[in-house]
């Protein structure tokens, strides 16, 4: 299947779990990938060899979406060596499990910055390129979380993804003239390093047990983007695509 030949998708945060799945999954339908990351260069060179191994024609960019100097230069890049950009998937993301009373100011700040500024940041620089074309797929990580609340604390995530689905819904209301969409995927528990990195085995372990589908896969999240990014959601805006195993329900 080559369905997305000749399409540029660029997937920011794309070293490891949901941003790799992604960018794997339309490598190997053809797509021209940019892929980015804060990880140390040899992490991206990695992930950039494995990619063109599939066949793709890829770059790598080493850029913090939070800072605007830096995704400036992501986009210019981008159309420098590509031309063009379709699909924008916003993935760059951090999370902390702290209480309420543990949260710093500098901690509230760093993970909305990268969260939900750099979703902002990111869509800003895409605008213009989409809207020139008068096409694109704009697909912001979300998650379940958004929707019901967290769990275990860290209230600045939450807040950052539920600021990202109402961010989706004004941005969409904006982008469809240009013939651009623009959705997001709220994901529930999903096996990766970071959802590891942040709860722990244990905790997870009695979050799945209490979610009918049980714990999910980075695949799971790879084919939503697929579907949102191609034609056959060309009628879909503002929406967001839960993705969570029955773990929340609307």
């Amino acid at each position: 299947m080559k369905e997305y030949h000749g399409k540029v998708v660029m997937v920011t945060g794309a070293s490891q779990g949901l941003g790799k799945a992604m960018a794997e999954a339309f490598a190997e339908r053809g797509a021209k990938l940019i892929v980015n990351s804060v990880d140390p260069p040899e992490v991206l060179e990695a992930l950039v060899s494995e990619l063109r191994a599939k066949g793709a024609a890829c770059e790598g960019i080493r850029a913090d979406v939070s800072k605007e100097e830096e995704v400036a230069d992501l986009f210019a890049r981008t159309a420098s060596v590509f031309g063009r950009l379709d699909v924008l998937i916003n993935n760059a993301g951090i999370s902390r499990a702290e209480a309420l009373s543990e949260i710093t100011m500098q901690s509230w700040e760093e993970v909305l910055a990268v969260n939900l500024t750099g979703t902002f940041l990111c869509c800003k620089h895409a605008m213009p390129m989409m809207q020139e074309q008068r096409s694109g797929r704009i697909i912001q990580i979300a998650s379940v979380v958004a929707q019901q609340g967290a769990l275990y604390g860290h209230v600045h995530y939450a807040s950052s993804k539920a600021g990202q689905l109402a961010f989706t819904k004004t941005l969409a209301r904006t982008a469809a003239p240009y013939g651009i969409t623009v959705n997001a995927i709220a994901p529930g528990i999903i096996e990766t390093e970071l959802l590891r990195s942040t709860l722990g085995n244990q905790k997870i372990e009695a979050l799945s047990s209490s979610v009918p589908l049980g714990l999910g896969n980075p695949r799971d999240i790879a084919a939503a983007a697929l579907f949102l990014a191609s034609e056959g959601a060309r009628y879909i805006t503002g929406a967001t695509l839960d993705v969570n195993g029955g773990m929340h329900m609307r």
